[in-house]
């Protein structure tokens, strides 16, 4: 049995990491401020706590200093998910704050595993494609980004930045301490359980939008031809769980399928699943982001036996029962 910190482990990532945690028999701490995470994503389908919140649930804020500190005796691994992160909108209109609030909680978990985790078996850093160059994801002719692209340094969004500091000071500790790390570098992740309101992303967005169709308008940012390498939920936790056996010390690795996908296919897949006549709506006065983005995921395949799995039309059909099961609930 192993004893590990999640942060942010009440989100979507977190929530599904730590039941197929707790089912290989792992102890799980979870620091989370619910910003975006839930208490009931924790939760088995029941409603029981798959985690005894009394004790091993700590509702803090990482961007004040020295907020896991006592935790770090409890545990042997680190899993650093917590961020802020949102859908374009959000994340263009709140650079500085993402920013500094980013910064911030980064550098307190990695100071506070700098003082305090010696002893620890492994940390283990999330990162994001969003930390590649603009140069490298400011066309429609797609290559698959690599790992040693990542400098010199151009992420479009502050959150890019923010993300690629966090991961240049996990690399920090790892030479300067004997504490092993990882760094995972996730594209575009989509799933359930999933925030799915004005600050969510891309795919929960649309599939809202299609399910309260006529009485939302179905419409999409930018011209639709903007691409992404999307990546189910499910997928990323095999990432996760397989980096804890076999990640450490071998530099960032990508988690992303090496396939793009329009936004325009997005829209049309979740028109096609949701069963209804709606009429697309590009709003090309809306940001689009980076142009496109995929992944060559040989490293991972290689170091971790890695490769995504989840079809994509399956996995946002789950994706879409989930979040129009929540809407009719909540009414």
């Amino acid at each position: 049995m192993r004893k590990i910190l999640v942060t942010g482990g009440a989100g979507m990532i977190g929530s599904n990491l730590i039941k197929r945690l707790i089912k290989q028999g792992d102890e799980i701490y979870v620091i989370d401020n619910l910003w975006r995470g839930k208490l009931e994503y924790l939760q088995d389908d029941r409603g029981n706590d798959i985690i005894p919140l009394k004790t091993h649930f700590y509702d803090r804020d990482l961007s004040i200093s020295g907020q896991c500190d006592d935790l770090l005796s409890k545990v042997e691994y680190v899993i650093h998910l917590a961020d802020i992160v949102a859908g374009i909108d959000y994340v263009f209109n709140n650079q500085g704050d993402i920013f500094r609030q980013n910064i911030l909680i980064n550098s307190n978990v990695i100071a506070s595993a700098r003082k305090y985790g010696k002893h620890l078996k492994g940390f283990l850093y999330v990162g994001t494609a969003c930390s590649f160059p603009l140069t490298r994801q400011n066309s429609l002719e797609v290559i698959p980004l690599r790992e040693e692209e990542l400098y010199p340094a151009m992420p479009e969004s502050a959150y890019g930045w923010s993300k690629l500091m966090g991961q240049y000071e996990v690399d920090l500790l790892g030479k300067e301490t004997e504490i092993p790390t990882c760094t995972l570098m996730f594209h575009n992740v989509y799933g359930a359980p999933c925030d799915f309101g004005n600050r969510s992303q891309v795919i929960p967005a649309l599939i809202r939008k299609a399910v309260n169709y006529p009485n939302e308008k179905f419409e999409v940012w930018g011209s639709g031809e903007q691409g992404r390498a999307f990546i189910h939920v499910n997928d990323i936790v095999e990432a996760l769980v397989l980096a804890l056996d076999k990640g450490w010390n071998h530099g960032p690795i990508q988690i992303g399928p090496s396939i793009c996908t329009s936004i325009k296919e997005i829209a049309e897949m979740i028109v096609k699943i949701s069963g209804k006549d709606i009429s697309i709506f590009y709003d090309t006065t809306r940001p689009e982001g980076d142009k496109a983005r995929s992944a060559d995921f040989s490293k991972a395949k290689r170091i971790l036996g890695w490769e995504p799995r989840v079809n994509l039309e399956k996995g946002i059909r789950l994706q879409y029962e989930w979040i129009e099961k929540q809407i009719k609930e909540s009414k």
